[in-house]
């Protein structure tokens, strides 16, 4: 797949999402398969405004090559601005968000409110697309309502202005996540333009991979929440694309990742920082596992690498040793 003059090696792609795709994560979604990262969403505003903790979510490394970096805002000179310093900073591609229905962001004017005014839409591509050479990209819903007419309208203002991609979460503003995707939008989107359409929503599994590519036509996927904590999600549809045998659910590999996440995050972050975000984060990567929920609790006061490291191994052993006796019952897989 290539979007602009960047050769991506596969069709995969991790979202953007907020609070989590930071450069550990993107790495092990990386190292996994995945053909593009995204950054976490950045605010226009906090790089015009060399905000340290704004830049910092745009720390990238050789290795996640090629990196998108996606930025929100709702005026057209200051998402230049933006786009501009993200180009300096080495980034591969540059996305708009066309779809943050968060309150905060909706409010300002940026985000999915910026589908509500295709004027200032188009304000804003032009801007941004006359400021960069590196190739740009969008990242829309269905809308306001579920007929999808202003993601086909926005679709065909961003290839008219010089967009590269487009990216579809077939879901309204006002779902936020809920409820079902409607990939005919998606479908709708890829027959009304000619540039890559990206497809996004409710890809948990390999075959639901494959069955967006065949039903709506698109040209890559977009997987955001089913790869938090299984970050190895891009390596089983890879492998289900190639008609190659999937690897069945390996629970010491998995294990082995979570400590890598760990101890990626410690370097990144620092101990004290790292361990704090990893009391909910080593939470991720147990869900459906037996006595999940007793680890979660059990992680939550973790002040440092050995005591977290010390109750990812006993949980480890706990599940290791239930892996060939009894059924787990649904309250432990919570």
């Amino acid at each position: 797949m290539k979007i602009g003059s960047v050769q991506l090696t596969n069709n995969l792609i991790l979202a953007p999402l907020a609070g989590i795709t930071n450069l550990p994560f993107r790495l092990l979604a990386k190292e996994s398969g995945c053909g593009m990262v995204c950054s976490e969403m950045v605010s226009a505003n906090g790089l015009i405004h060399h905000s340290p903790k704004t830049e910092r979510l745009m720390d990238s490394a050789a290795e996640e090559k090629p990196l998108s970096v996606q930025i929100f805002g709702a005026k057209p000179e200051i998402m230049a601005e933006a786009a501009g310093i993200v180009e300096s900073t080495g980034a591969d591609i540059l996305d708009i968000n066309f779809g943050c229905s968060v309150k905060k962001v909706v409010k300002t004017g940026a985000g999915a409110a910026l589908m509500r005014t295709p004027d200032t839409a188009r304000t804003v591509i032009r801007a941004v697309r006359q400021t960069i050479t590196i190739p740009l990209s969008i990242k829309i819903r269905s809308g306001w309502d579920h007929t999808g007419a202003q993601a086909l309208e926005l679709a065909r203002i961003a290839e008219d202005c010089g967009v590269d991609a487009i990216a579809v979460h077939p879901r309204t503003a006002t779902q936020g996540f809920g409820g079902k995707a409607d990939w005919s939008i998606i479908a709708a989107v890829k027959q009304a333009v000619s540039i890559p359409v990206i497809g996004n929503g409710d890809i948990v599994t390999a075959g639901d991979a494959t069955r967006m590519l065949e039903n709506t036509g698109c040209d890559g996927i977009m997987i955001g929440r089913a790869a938090i904590g299984n970050p190895g999600i891009f390596s089983g549809i890879l492998s289900h694309m190639n008609n190659a045998p999937e690897r069945a659910f390996d629970l010491a590999v998995h294990f082995s990742l979570m400590v890598r996440f760990l101890d990626a995050s410690i370097q990144y972050f620092g101990e004290a920082h790292a361990v704090r975000m990893m009391r909910s984060r080593l939470g991720w990567f147990v869900k459906g596992l037996p006595l999940a929920r007793k680890f979660r609790e059990s992680i939550t006061q973790i002040t440092s690498r050995a005591q977290a490291l010390e109750l990812i191994h006993q949980y480890r052993e706990q599940v290791l040793s239930r892996e060939n006796g009894t059924q787990m019952n649904a309250d432990e897989r919570r």
